[in-house]
C-alpha cells in the first residue's frame, strides 16, 4: 500500500530539535506522489475541514483513529550488516580479540555470495520491521556481496547507505580477510560508488553509497590518503570508527602521533557528510574539529557497554554543537531494535551523571549534568540521525520524506501500557520506553509501506 497522493489523518510525535517534542495533534499529513510532505494542517487550520472533506471524498484520506501515533522512521547511523548472524552472541571479549576470534572470520564468509544474500535479506526486512527506514551500513571487503546489499535494500523500500569496507594493512589484518592492497580497495570502493548511482532500480536515490575505511588501524596510509581524494571528489558520505575503545585509540595516538579525529582530519576523511561512529575518547579539540567539519557522531551506547571501557560524554558533546545521532552497532550492540538503542542512551548517560563506582561518596561518583530526557533520545534516534546525514528525514515538516512508523498503542500483543488519563507526552515517553515490535503497525518509506505488524 501506498500513501503516495494520500492524506492521513493523526495524532504524529516529532521532535525537530533536541530537548523538545512537537505533538501534532489530530492533523492532516499530506503526501505528495513523490513521497514527501506537501502539506501539514494542524487542527484548527483554516483550511482544515476542506482539505479533510475533499480528500475524503476523493478516496484520499487515511483516518488512523484511536490509539494509534504516528513516529518518524528511526534512523540507524552504524550497523555492521554482516555481523547479523553473530547478533546476541560472541561479546566475552575486548574488541582487538573479539575482531579477530569471532568478526573477522564471520565476515569472511561474505565472498559466499549465496550466505550474503540469506543473511543481508533477513537483515533488512527485521530493521525494517523494527521501524528503521534509514540505515548507514558497513559491508565487508567483498564487492559483490556489498551490491547484493545494496539490491536488497533498494527492493526491500529500505533507505540506506552503504559501504563496501576498506581494511588492507598487512600488520592488523588478517591474511584471509582483507584487500589485496591500497590500489585494489580504492578501485573496489569506485565500483560500488559507480554501481549504487547507476543502478536502475534507484531513480530516486533511496540508496546512497558511502566511502568506508573500517578504522585507521586496519588501513594502510595510502588507503586513507586515496580515500579521502575520492570524498573529496565524489561529495560521498563517509563512515568509520573513532576513538572506540582504549586498544583502538591508543593504536592511532602511537601510529600517528595524534588522535583518530585529527587523523582522519589530515587524510580529508572529516568533512560535513563524515559520521563517526563511537568517538567515546574524544578531547576538547577533537570536538572543536567535529565542530569546525560538520562531521557527525554515531553513539552507539549498547555497544560501548561491552567495548569501550567508558561512557561517551553525550551531553557535553550536544553542547559544545557536534552533530549526534544514533546506531546500534550490530553485533557489537546485541540488538537490531533502535527502540532498544535509545533507552540505552538514557541509561548510559544517567549512569554515567550519578556513577557506578558505590565505594565512592555521591558527591564523586558520577559526572554531573551528563543525563539527557527521553525528548533528547528521541530527536537523536530520529531527527538527528537525518541531520548527520544530510537527508530529509526524521520530521513532519513541509518537503521531508513521508518515512514513518504507526504505532498500535493498544496492540494485545506488544507492550505499552497506556492506562487512565495521559497527555501526549506521556503517552510518547511510554512508547519511547516500552514499545516492542508487536506494537508497530505500519512502517512507510517515501510513502510506500514496507513492513509492519498491522493490526
Amino acid at each position: 500500500m501506498s500513501l503516495r497522493g494520500k492524506v492521513v489523518l493523526g495524532d504524529f510525535f516529532h521532535a525537530p530539535t533536541y530537548g523538545a517534542i512537537d505533538v501534532l495533534a489530530e492533523a492532516l499529513v499530506s503526501i505528495d506522489e513523490a513521497g514527501r510532505i506537501d502539506g501539514v494542517y494542524e487542527h484548527g487550520h483554516a483550511a482544515f475541514k476542506d482539505i479533510e472533506s475533499r480528500a475524503q471524498s476523493e478516496g484520499r484520506l487515511l483516518a488512523l483513529g484511536k490509539g494509534r501515533c504516528v513516529l518518524p522512521g528511526f534512523v540507524d547511523l552504524h550497523v555492521h550488516a554482516p555481523q547479523y548472524p553473530q547478533l546476541g552472541q560472541a561479546l566475552d571479549a575486548p574488541l582487538e580479540v573479539w575482531l579477530e576470534k569471532y568478526t573477522f572470520p564471520l565476515e569472511a564468509r561474505y565472498a559466499d555470495t549465496e550466505f550474503a544474500k540469506k543473511s543481508y535479506a533477513l537483515l533488512v526486512a527485521d530493521l525494517l520491521a523494527a521501524g528503521t527506514t534509514t540505515a548507514l551500513y558497513f559491508a565487508t571487503v567483498h564487492l559483490e556481496a556489498t551490491k547484493i546489499l545494496a539490491d536488497l535494500c533498494l527492493a526491500g523500500g529500505q533507505r540506506a547507505l552503504v559501504g563496501k569496507v576498506v581494511m588492507d594493512h598487512p600488520d592488523t589484518c588478517p591474511s584471509y580477510y582483507r584487500d589485496a592492497g591500497a590500489d585494489a580497495a580504492l578501485a573496489d570502493t569506485r565500483a560500488l560508488i559507480e554501481y549504487i548511482q547507476a543502478h536502475p532500480g534507484n531513480a530516486e536515490g533511496r540508496v546512497l553509497p558511502a566511502i568506508t575505511p573500517r578504522f585507521v588501524p586496519s588501513c594502510t596510509d595510502a588507503a586513507l590518503e586515496g580515500l579521502g581524494a575520492i570524498a573529496r571528489e565524489t561529495g560521498c558520505h563517509v563512515q568509520t570508527h573513532c576513538s572506540e575503545s582504549d586498544w583502538a585509540h591508543g593504536h592511532v595516538l602511537e601510529r600517528m602521533g595524534k588522535s583518530d579525529t585529527a587523523t582522519l582530519d589530515g587524510y580529508g576523511l572529516l568533512a560535513r557528510r563524515s559520521v563517526l561512529a563511537h568517538a567515546n575518547f574524544m578531547s576538547e579539540d577533537d570536538f572543536d574539529l567535529m565542530v569546525q567539519s560538520g562531521a557527525s557522531i554515531a553513539h552507539c551506547a549498547l555497544s560501548n557497554a561491552y567495548f569501550a571501557g567508558a561512557v561517551f560524554p553525550l551531553k557535553r558533546a550536544l553542547e559544545k554543537g557536534v552533530r549526534v545521532g544514533l546506531g546500534t552497532d550490530v553485533s557489537g550492540g546485541p540488538t537490531h531494535s533502535m527502540f532498544e538503542a535509545t533507552r540505552m542512551t538514557l541509561h548510559a548517560a544517567r549512569m554515567l551523571e550519578a556513577g557506578v563506582d558505590s565505594r565512592k561518596p555521591a558527591s564523586e561518583r558520577g559526572v554531573p549534568g551528563s543525563a539527557i530526557d527521553f525528548a533528547t533520545a528521541f530527536h537523536l534516534a530520529t531527527a538527528g540521525g537525518g541531520n548527520a546525514l544530510e537527508l530529509p528525514v526524521g520530521t513532519f515538516e513541509v518537503g521531508m520524506n513521508f518515512d514513518a512508523m504507526v504505532v498500535n498503542v493498544d496492540s494485545p500483543h506488544g507492550t505499552i501500557r497506556a492506562i487512565g488519563d495521559i497527555t501526549p507526552e506521556e503517552l510518547l515517553q511510554k512508547i519511547v520506553y516500552s514499545a516492542s515490535r508487536p506494537n508497530i503497525a505500519d512502517v512507510y518509506v517515501g510513502g510506500d509501506r514496507v513492513a509492519g505488524a498491522g493490526s
